[in-house]
C-alpha cells in the first residue's frame, strides 16, 4: 500500500526539514510520498526543492496565483498516487508520528481515521484559550448544522486519512480551511476510527487564523447543508491509547 501525505504550505520554510523528517522517521517501513501543494510567497519552494533532493518521496507543486488551504489540499489529493491519502499542516502542530497509528487504524478495515483532541489520551494543549473557544465554536456549529458531523468528535481537524475510494465520487467543492468537514460531508465511507493525539505548540511561523476564514467556514456549512450525503451511513470505533501503541 502506498500512502499519499498531502501538505498545503503558505510561508512556512523554516518546518519543512523537521517536518519531512519527522515523517520519515514515523514511517519507516512504510511506503508513502508527501505532496507539498504550496501557495507561498517567501523561499518556501526553494526549501521543498532543497529537501526533495535528499528525500525523494517529496513531490512540489507550487501555485501562482491560486490560494487557499482547501482548494490546495484537494489539488494534492487529485496528484496523489496512494491507496491511502492523508491531509496535516506545516506548522508540526499535528505530530507526524500519527501518521504511523492512522496507517495502522486503516490497516485495521477503517475507511477513514480521524485523530482527536477529545476523546481520552487527546489534548488540545497546543491552543490557547482564544483559539479553544473558536475552535469549541466551529464545531458545535458544524454539528448543528450537519448531521453527519455529530458522531465525530474533533470533526474541524485538519489532520485525517482515508482510503482512496472514499472521495472517488464525491463533488468537492471546499472553500476556506476545513477541507475534512467537506471530506466528511461529501464521501463514502462505513468505518471511521478514531485514535487520541496531543496538539502540539506552534514553534516556528505564524498561525493564519483570521475573521475572513470564519466567514468561509460559515459559507462553507450553509452550502454543504443543501448537499451533503444524506444516504452515507458510517459508526466510529474509538481506540484507546493502549490500543493505538499495541503492536
Amino acid at each position: 500500500m502506498l500512502l499519499s501525505v498531502v501538505v498545503p504550505t503558505y510561508n512556512e520554510g523554516k518546518n519543512i526539514r523537521n517536518l519531512v523528517e519527522q515523517i520519515d522517521n514515523a514511517l519507516e517501513g512504510i511506503n508513502y510520498e508527501i505532496l507539498f501543494v504550496d501557495d507561498s510567497k517567501d523561499d518556501t519552494p526553494d526549501i521543498i526543492r532543497e529537501v526533495a533532493k535528499e528525500y525523494p518521496a517529496v513531490r512540489l507543486e507550487h501555485r501562482v496565483g491560486e490560494s487557499g488551504l482547501a482548494t490546495a489540499v484537494l489539488k494534492g489529493f487529485r496528484m496523489a498516487k496512494g491507496d491511502y491519502m492523508a491531509c496535516m499542516d506545516a506548522d508540526l502542530q499535528h505530530p507526524p508520528i500519527v501518521l504511523k497509528y492512522m496507517y495502522k487504524a486503516m490497516e485495521a478495515g477503517a475507511d477513514f481515521c480521524i485523530p482527536s483532541r477529545l476523546i481520552p489520551g487527546g489534548d488540545d494543549g497546543g491552543l490557547n484559550w482564544y483559539r479553544k473557544f473558536v475552535s469549541w465554536t466551529a464545531r458545535k456549529i458544524g454539528q448543528v448544522m450537519l448531521p453527519c458531523l455529530r458522531n465525530i468528535t474533533d470533526p474541524t481537524s485538519g489532520l485525517f486519512m482515508f482510503r482512496r475510494e472514499v472521495i472517488e465520487n464525491a463533488d468537492l467543492q471546499p472553500i476556506g480551511w476545513k477541507i475534512m468537514v467537506e471530506v466528511l460531508a461529501m464521501g463514502t465511507y462505513s468505518k471511521v476510527c478514531e485514535i487520541p493525539y496531543k496538539f502540539q505548540q506552534r514553534t516556528e511561523g505564524e498561525s493564519k487564523l483570521s475573521g475572513k476564514v470564519t466567514l468561509e467556514y460559515l459559507k462553507q456549512l450553509k452550502d454543504l447543508r443543501k448537499r451533503y450525503n444524506k444516504a452515507n451511513k458510517y459508526k466510529v470505533i474509538r481506540w484507546s491509547e493502549e490500543r493505538m501503541l499495541s503492536k
